[in-house]
């Protein structure tokens, strides 16, 4: 026997023993011709069972209907091979997923004789595949349904290669805007100029992951303060491929974080004037006791001792200096919250009216100085200590200006929400500020500008105690003071008094006096209105617009009176006397107008017909008179 021969029937034994592939011969049509032992394994058959029968048996009747069998052969012989994969069916009917090459066989002359067919079962394979292209197509569907989180891709080169719904909701942009774009366009120019960038990345790659917090900007250009991790992401090379990125928009929990801190903040710097008041309060105290038997002594000197002219002068300073110590106690003790005040219902408005001109004359004729004078209701406090307040703070303004500049002072009605301005309860409070545009503080000097007998003018141009009296004398009214001020840009010192709302057992109650709302835009004859009706035994309270008229009626449900100007800025007086029978039932309401009533019902129709109108001027007597005739 030849060693061709046995080399051919080494090979058909091995063919004929192999379990893991199908190996078998196919004739020139496609009929079975031999069968391996992997063959019988994989589709159930005995070789007498199919040897014989066409291949197509394997093959579903689905694929049998499109051809497939036919067409594979042809692949076969005329593209020299054909690979495949797909179902196939086994003897029992049940299915298993196919790895199949076919070869044709050519004799001589390139004549077909048949086909080598190799099938593979590979079902596990497959499923374990579709495994995990479910799992990752879940993982895909996870990352891209994440809305609190931007989570994309990023090239070696920081391009942006996907996208999730977070990323459009946080950067307010679509994939198909950034697509292919540097991630750094979401940076700010300030971080773009020093490379964050790249730096951001480069540590990346560098260290295995990069966590930073800061400004970013979104598509339609506002910041948002956002928390970034970076990671690299390898190849089984270590190569790097790109880069996995997490945006988180924690604006808020930063925003909250630093209100805590303020809050801190403001509650230590609060504990600090509370102690320092208390010392301040005791030395104060000791010093007035010093003082008064110094002056108890000046007194009788002057009483008792017959010749005291070549002295005079000698116990006239001693006085002096006597008097001016004891205006400092005074001041130490209006921080310390123990001045005592004599406290009283008063009109801001009213008050700073009447002490404009000292206050004018605190500010030389070369800066200018601006009363603003907006809505605000009255206060209980100390008239003298306000007095004193407001020049404080006008003087300090002053001297923070210098020769020219400007300052104002600045009324408005303010309703807080608790604990907005320090630790003050909720509710409206009325609010005066002293702006200037001076040469501002640091925030250390801000910090410490409360505190007694500290100051940064010169020696012999203030004592520091001048904003500790208008500290202690909000917080003896129940408010606060707060402020506002940097290097170059000014100062603002705002005071938050509590607003009064009338309640049961009042003065005016006892007494038994009506109340009047009086209403008026201008505030000269807003004042002498309110003179008017307090002559005729009511109980009268001011507002300058509507808006605080609104809210006056709101808070007083007592109000027998109504008495408005008709043409006002914000809200004409016919309609403010709507508003107010709805608010007030049965308030008798007269409005007044320097227009005649013709003019005046040309505009308001016949809404003006439903109130009585008084024109100006009028005397005491025509109001008198149009009352009783309202409330008839």
């Amino acid at each position: 026997m030849s060693q061709s021969y046995l080399e051919a029937d080494r090979l058909k034994l091995f063919i004929s023993k192999v379990t893991d592939y199908a190996i078998y011969m196919l004739s020139a049509d496609g009929d079975v011709v031999s069968w391996n032992a992997g063959a019988e394994l994989f589709k159930g058959y005995k070789p007498d069972e199919i040897i014989g029968k066409h291949f197509s048996t394997f093959y579903t009747a689905e694929d049998k209907a499109r051809g497939v069998p036919l067409k594979a052969l042809h692949l076969a012989r005329t593209a020299g091979k054909f690979e495949d994969e797909g179902w196939r069916v086994r003897k029992d009917g049940t299915l298993f997923w196919a790895s199949v090459v076919i070869d044709p066989i050519f004799g001589a002359d390139d004549v077909l004789l048949g086909y080598t067919k190799i099938t593979r079962d590979i079902t596990e394979t497959r499923r374990t595949a579709e495994a995990l292209h479910a799992s990752e197509e879940r993982f895909r569907l996870l990352v891209q349904s994440v809305t609190d989180y931007a989570i994309y891709m990023l090239s070696p080169e920081g391009l942006i290669t996907n996208w999730n719904e977070g990323a459009k909701r946080i950067k307010r942009l679509e994939f198909d805007q950034v697509k292919g774009s540097h991630f750094s366009r979401f940076y700010t120019d300030e971080d773009k100029r020093s490379g964050i960038p790249e730096i951001a990345l480069g540590t990346a790659e560098r260290e295995g992951r990069y966590e930073t917090e800061g400004w970013r900007v979104r598509g339609d250009g506002t910041r948002f303060w956002a928390h970034v991790v970076i990671d690299p992401v390898f190849d089984s090379a270590r190569r790097l491929i790109g880069f996995a990125k997490i945006t988180r928009d924690i604006t808020e929990r930063r925003e909250a974080a630093l209100m805590l801190e303020r809050t801190r903040e403001a509650l230590a710097q609060s504990q600090k004037l509370e102690a320092i008041g208390k010392l301040t309060g005791g030395i104060a105290h000791d010093f007035n006791n010093l003082l008064n038997v110094i002056c108890s002594g000046i007194d009788l000197m002057r009483a008792t001792s017959a010749d005291i002219g070549q002295h005079r002068k000698i116990i006239d300073s001693m006085e002096r200096a006597a008097q001016q110590g004891a205006a400092l106690t005074g001041q130490l003790l209006a921080f310390a919250r123990q001045q005592p005040l004599t406290l009283e219902v008063l009109d801001v408005s009213q008050i700073i009216a009447s002490f404009e001109a000292v206050l004018r004359r605190a500010v030389p004729n070369s800066a200018s100085f601006v009363i603003r004078k907006g809505p605000v209701g009255k206060v209980l406090t100390d008239v003298s200590q306000f007095e004193a307040a407001l020049l404080n703070l006008v003087i300090n303004a002053r001297d923070a200006v210098g020769e020219s500049g400007t300052i104002s002072l600045e009324t408005r009605h303010a309703f807080l929400e608790e604990n907005q301005v320090d630790q003050l309860p909720s509710g409206p409070y009325a609010v005066i500020t002293v702006r200037d545009n001076g040469t501002g503080m640091t925030p250390e000097v801000a910090r410490r500008a409360l505190e007694p007998f500290f100051t940064t003018k010169a020696v012999g141009k203030g004592t520091g105690l001048g904003l500790s009296q208008v500290y202690g004398l909000t917080q003896q009214s129940g408010g606060h003071v707060t402020i506002e001020s940097a290097p170059g840009q000014g100062t603002a010192i705002s005071l938050y008094f509590p607003e009064q709302v009338a309640r049961p057992g009042t003065e005016a109650e006892a007494a038994g006096l009506d109340k009047a709302l009086i209403v008026d835009d201008q505030p000269d004859v807003l004042d002498m209105t309110v003179a008017i009706f307090q002559s005729l035994g009511y109980e009268a309270i001011a507002a300058n617009s509507a808006a605080e008229a609104i809210h006056l009626l709101q808070q007083h449900a007592d109000i027998k009176v109504l008495f408005t100007d008709v043409v006002m800025p914000d809200m004409d007086g016919v309609a403010l006397a709507q508003a107010a029978r709805e608010l007030v039932p049965g308030i008798n309401i007269l409005l007044t107008s320097g227009y005649m009533s013709g003019p005046l019902r040309e505009r308001f129709g016949d809404a003006l017909g439903q109130f009585d109108l008084i024109t100006k001027p009028y005397r005491m007597a025509d109001v008198a008179k149009r009352l009783r005739a309202v409330a008839s």
